[in-house]
């Protein structure tokens, strides 16, 4: 019978999946979450011209660095929270949830 592979061996040849932590279910696999782009982006009122609705609709920051995204677990609870994550790395900096302020970021803000 063959000897089993060491788990350092393991872990090069199968990749680990990355996981991202619910804060309403705990860390999960990143397979049961959607992306739903930029967060705390202001909806305009009412009155706003067609360029400004379009400027809402589709022109987003594409930063390189810490960024606060939207994300939902669709496939846990179902619900809608937001992230800090660095989109240089895509490492996971901080979650918290849609109702709470956003967090300052160890790693600083994206940058132009």
């Amino acid at each position: 019978m063959k000897e089993p592979l060491p788990a350092s061996r393991i872990e090069r040849i199968v990749p680990i999946m990355m996981q991202i932590e619910c804060p309403y279910c705990g860390r999960r696999d990143e397979t049961e979450f959607s992306y739903g782009g930029e967060a705390h982006i202001g909806r305009p009122t009412p009155d706003v011209d067609d360029g400004g609705w379009v400027r809402y609709l589709y022109f987003r920051d594409n930063l390189k660095g810490v960024h606060a995204e939207r994300w939902r677990h669709g496939v846990g609870c179902g619900q809608w929270f937001n992230a800090l994550r660095n989109t240089a790395t895509h490492r996971f900096v901080a979650v918290y949830r849609v109702t709470e302020p956003r967090p300052a970021s160890p790693e600083g803000d994206a940058q132009r």
